[in-house]
């Protein structure tokens, strides 16, 4: 494979926290040409290092001592966007994987990856590609799928809209009034009120726009 000229190498960050694997893979990407410009073998020294040396791929363990390859994941693309995070990990289970997707990884790998599989994946997301060890990528698609055709807002484990509150952001979603919501459903308006506050904390959203944004695009206007 040749290598690649010095001044458009791509700069890569390893993280895991078992020294031989993470040395091991250092190699492999250095001998393809890659520029390995951090290590780390906890979340804290990813975190701090990612920071210092800003990588455009990250490759990323998920066992590793806090904060975990899947809370990195969600830190490094919060702080910039533009890096691409490829996890390497022993788990090939589907809350693994899943959880990994969703802060943001768009690769994952599982350690018994070949060496060529490894290269090429860094390249690919590098590039802007999702690359899955064979047989993850029907789980993901899958899952995302079911999320879409879900017919109730999605709210976090335990903060589910009561059936008043989607009632309300139904009626939120087609333009109409605190008022007028009021008087539909022979409601206070500061009831009303309350309703889209809780149902805002609830969904993580922070006005008005964003909530009829939310409830338009969950299909609540039909």
């Amino acid at each position: 494979m040749d290598r690649e000229d010095e001044g458009t190498r791509l700069r890569v960050m390893v993280v895991d926290d078992h020294p031989m694997w993470r040395d091991a893979v250092v190699a492999d990407l250095e001998a393809a040409g890659l520029s390995v410009v951090a290590t780390a073998a906890t979340g804290t020294e990813a975190v701090t290092r990612f920071r210092a040396t800003r990588p455009q791929v990250v490759v990323l363990d998920l066992q590793i001592p806090p904060p975990n390859g899947v809370e990195v994941t969600a830190t490094v693309l919060r702080e910039d966007p533009s890096a691409r995070v490829l996890i390497l990990s022993a788990s090939g289970e589907q809350d693994d994987v899943l959880e990994a997707v969703k802060a943001g990884a768009t690769g994952y790998l599982v350690k018994s990856a070949s060496r060529e599989e490894l290269i090429a994946a860094v390249r690919r997301v590098s590039a802007g590609d999702s690359v899955f060890t064979p047989g993850l990528a029907g789980l993901v698609l899958g899952e995302f799928r079911r999320m879409a055709q879900d017919p109730g807002p999605a709210a976090p484990p335990g903060e589910q809209l009561t059936e008043r509150e989607t009632e309300v952001l139904k009626m939120v979603a087609k333009g109409m009034s605190y008022k007028q919501i009021a008087e539909r459903l022979v409601l206070s308006h500061r009831t009303v009120q309350n309703h889209v506050q809780n149902t805002l904390r609830k969904l993580q959203l922070h006005n008005r726009v964003e909530l009829t944004r939310y409830a338009i695009e969950q299909g609540l206007d039909e």
